[in-house]
């Protein structure tokens, strides 16, 4: 395998991987160096970056979307790297990836014990989970994996509003959050092995921008189908209807017959949430389409969904969205605006 001067970073893919992480991350971090300079003098530079797509064969395969990817070299061919990115692997958000990808598992632990950076985008957490690397840490990915790690990832700690998770870059572990955060983590990636001007020269050529106001505002509301507990998917189905009704937990309890802590241990095994989360949750979502659709004021909204007091609902908002719902409004109301 030819090596190229400069930092490598391998991109690890499988028939699993969105050809959007991986060629845009091969996109953007090849043209380190190169791109600006072509842009505003008409001469390329030097690119500083090697970057290498990798996976379990060298032969080409097929991606999500029935992408063609050739990768540069197999896994076994790489002893070092400077830094691995975990591309985004799809996985069922009830299932988990052990066994799937036993080859790639271990050659990560094999990159990390060589003192690779290892990172993850999206679903790639759940893979670099598989390692036990990132056991009693605070890890992000995707919203929608948030049930999936506290099933069978229960030593690892969820970040469910990170994009860009660098609380444990000393330890050389750095995971992200939804599809598009690959764009933090190759600025990242730029920043650290290149240094801050070039992370910004590239970041501006590309039109690359932080996601600084987190995951939250993306994120959606993850209702587990379920069929198992008919008591509570009535109440379910009651909520999906009645989500403003007042004191709507103690209604549903009713409506079972249980006793409020049964009901509660049962809700939360069925559906994943605590009662009343599941009804902010649902009343969220409802308000989250009023501001994206009409012009209702806040106020009227908060009625709506069910809070007497706008200040109570701004306040859930914020907490379960990470942004105000006159924010929210402004980012996701059109392109007109």
């Amino acid at each position: 395998m030819i090596r190229k001067s400069g930092p490598l970073i391998c991109l690890l893919a499988a028939p699993e991987t969105s050809p959007g992480v991986l060629y845009g991350l091969f996109d953007v971090l090849s043209t380190v160096g190169a791109v600006y300079d072509d842009m505003t003098t008409g001469v390329p530079g030097e690119e500083l970056l090697d970057v290498k797509i990798v996976a379990r064969s060298k032969a080409p395969f097929r991606c999500l979307g029935n992408f063609l990817i050739e990768p540069h070299a197999d896994i076994y061919e790489i002893d070092f790297a400077d830094a691995v990115v975990v591309c985004d692997l799809y996985t069922p958000i009830d299932q988990s990836p052990t066994g799937v990808y036993d080859e790639e598992v271990a050659w990560l632990r094999k990159m990390y014990e060589s003192n690779a950076l290892l990172s993850s985008v999206c679903s790639g957490s759940a893979v670099l989970a598989e390692t036990g690397l990132l056991n009693g840490l605070e890890v992000s990915g995707h919203w929608a994996y948030r049930h999936m790690f506290e099933k069978f990832y229960p030593e690892v700690k969820w970040q469910e509003n990170s994009v860009l998770n660098l609380a444990y870059e000393s330890k050389r572990l750095v995971t992200c959050g939804g599809v598009t955060s690959w764009q933090d983590l190759a600025i990242y990636l730029i920043e650290r092995l290149c240094g801050l001007e070039h992370a910004n020269k590239t970041a501006r050529v590309h039109l690359l921008a932080k996601h600084t106001e987190g995951q939250l505002p993306f994120a959606a509301m993850t209702q587990r189908s379920q069929n198992t507990d008919a008591l509570i998917g009535d109440c379910q189905q009651w909520i999906a209807k009645h989500y403003e009704a007042a004191n709507p937990v103690a209604t549903m309890a009713e409506r079972t017959g249980l006793s409020p802590r049964t009901f509660a241990r049962r809700f939360k095994v069925a559906t994943g949430y605590q009662p009343m989360e599941y009804v902010q949750g649902i009343r969220m979502e409802r308000a989250r389409y009023l501001l994206e659709t009409g012009s209702a004021s806040v106020d009227d909204i908060s009625f709506e969904v069910g809070y007497e007091d706008p200040a109570s609902f701004r306040r859930v908002f914020k907490r379960k969205l990470g942004i105000t719902p006159i924010r929210y409004r402004k980012k996701f109301s059109g392109v007109r605006g």
